[in-house]
C-alpha cells in the first residue's frame, strides 16, 4: 500500500512514517519496477506499535532497542514508570511551592523570591529539576540568527542561480566576471556561516550568559 493508506490506517502524518524510517524502525519493502515504497500491513502493526509507545513517552532509542530485542518490554516500561515517578514527585514539590506562596498572601511587588530560590538549591542537591530558564531563553536567542542567516544562504544561492542561467543563454556573457560574481556570492555564503557559528557559540556559552549574571 502507498503512503497515503498508511498515514489514514495508522492516524500519524507522512513526516512521522519517514522520520521513524530514517531512524531504523520502520523498513518498508521497495517496489522493484519503479522503486517506490510498499508499505504491508505488517509495517502499519510496526507503526501502530510505535504511535502507543510515543504516545506513552517513550524515547526513540529505547523503541530501537525494543525491536531488536535489546530489552525487554517490561523493563523498558518499568525505567519509564520510574521516569515518570520522579517526574511526578518534581512537580508535586513545584506544586507545593506555589502553594505555599499562595499561602503566604502576598504580590507581586512584596514577593521575596531569595529565599523561595534557596529552598530550590536545597531541592535540587535532592534531586529535584526545576525550569532551566538559561536554556530555554538561549533557544529563543538563537531562532533570530539561524532565520537570519538561512534567509541570505537562500538569497545567495539564488543569486548564483539566477547567474548561471543568464550566462548558459547569453554566449557573449564574459565568464570571468561570472566567476568572480559567483565565488562573491559564495564567499558572502561561507561568511555568513561564520558569522552564525560564531554568533550561535556567543549565546552559548558568552555574552548572555555573562549578562545574566547581573
Amino acid at each position: 500500500m502507498k503512503i497515503n493508506q498508511v498515514e489514514e490506517l495508522v492516524g500519524i502524518t507522512k513526516k512521522n512514517i519517514r522520520f521513524y524510517e530514517e531512524q531504523g524502525l520502520i523498513n518498508p519493502e521497495r517496489n522493484k519496477d519503479n522503486g517506490y515504497r510498499e508499505y504491508s500491513l505488517k509495517d502499519v502493526e510496526l507503526l501502530n506499535k510505535i504511535k502507543l509507545l510515543r504516545r506513552l513517552d517513550v524515547p526513540i532509542e529505547e523503541i530501537r532497542k525494543l525491536e531488536i530485542g535489546e530489552v525487554s518490554m517490561a523493563d523498558c516500561l518499568d525505567r519509564h514508570i520510574s521516569h515518570f515517578t520522579h517526574k511526578q514527585q518534581e512537580i508535586d514539590v513545584m506544586k507545593e511551592l506555589c502553594k505555599e506562596i499562595i499561602e503566604a498572601n502576598v504580590q507581586f511587588d512584596d514577593l521575596k523570591a531569595d529565599s523561595y530560590l534557596e529552598d530550590m538549591k536545597k531541592l535540587e542537591k535532592g534531586g529535584v529539576r526545576f525550569m532551566d530558564v538559561n536554556k530555554t531563553d538561549i533557544k529563543k536567542s538563537k531562532r533570530g540568527p539561524i532565520i537570519a542567516a538561512g534567509v541570505s544562504i537562500i538569497f545567495f544561492i539564488a543569486m548564483i542561480i539566477v547567474i548561471c542561467w543568464t550566462a548558459s543563454s547569453d554566449p557573449e556573457t564574459p565568464m570571468g566576471f561570472i566567476a568572480i560574481v559567483i565565488l562573491l556570492f559564495i564567499a558572502m555564503i561561507v561568511g555568513t556561516i561564520v558569522a552564525l557559528k560564531q554568533r550561535l557559540k556567543e549565546i552559548e556559552g558568552g555574552e548572555i550568559n555573562e549578562a545574566r549574571k547581573y
